[in-house]
């Protein structure tokens, strides 16, 4: 999954997303990430391949991004990690992209997350900056409880370094290519989850309970949500 971090804070240049923040942001959060995508050195949005599942399920793994690494390492799926501190959700990508974020909106089919953090690798300068990524999605019901998922992705990274932010726009084609990969892979991972928890729900559930950091409360949500007993 990889959650946002490759796509927040490792992918470099681009121009403008063309695609508006939802108009209904928290006051104490839309002047900032305004600020962000309308001056980012990096932005993407990409209609990622649509994925048949239970809505709950993505949904459910979408909005508990701590409990849903959890599953991911679990699958072996991705080596990020996401965990709580005092002063709210960390993350670590496994590739050198460390940083805070936080979920500032979720209605309906739309999650709007903010993060700021690091970009950290062997002989090379670190990066900092900050990010705004919008995961929308729509779910048409089905007769079997499945629904053919869309979902797009939109990011905007904000580099601290005017050096770097004029930099990197020289290179636009080579990052917008590999910003729609990481945006792309996002909801791949999602998708995977999401299919393995309904294939073998009981399995997956035994594992999550072996795991020391797994939140026992999120873990009986989820075992519900899958109709394990």
């Amino acid at each position: 999954m990889r959650i946002a971090v490759a796509l927040v804070l490792l992918v470099v240049g681009v121009a403008t997303a063309g695609a508006a923040l939802p108009p209904d942001l928290p006051l104490a959060h839309r002047a900032h990430l305004e600020a962000i995508a309308q001056s980012a050195a990096v932005s993407t949005r990409v209609d990622a391949e649509p994925f048949v599942a239970r809505a709950e399920i993505f949904e459910y793994l979408l909005n508990h991004p701590e409990f849903a690494t959890r599953v991911t390492r679990v699958l072996k799926a991705a080596r990020y990690r996401i965990w709580r501190e005092a002063d709210g959700l960390h993350l670590d990508d496994g590739w050198g992209a460390v940083g805070r974020f936080d979920i500032v909106y979720a209605v309906g089919g739309t999650r709007v997350m903010h993060a700021r953090g690091v970009y950290q690798k062997r002989f090379l300068p670190d990066i900092h900056g900050e990010a705004v990524v919008m995961i929308e999605y729509a779910a048409r019901p089905a007769a079997d409880g499945k629904s053919p998922i869309n979902a797009t992705v939109t990011g905007f990274v904000k580099l601290d370094s005017g050096f770097l932010t004029a930099a990197t726009k020289v290179a636009t084609p080579i990052a917008r290519a590999k910003a729609d990969r990481e945006a792309k892979l996002l909801v791949k991972v999602f998708a995977r989850v999401t299919r393995a928890a309904e294939e073998q729900p009981a399995a997956l559930c035994q594992e999550l309970a072996q795991l020391s950091d797994v939140s026992p409360r999120e873990l009986a949500e989820f075992r519900r949500l899958l109709g394990v007993d």
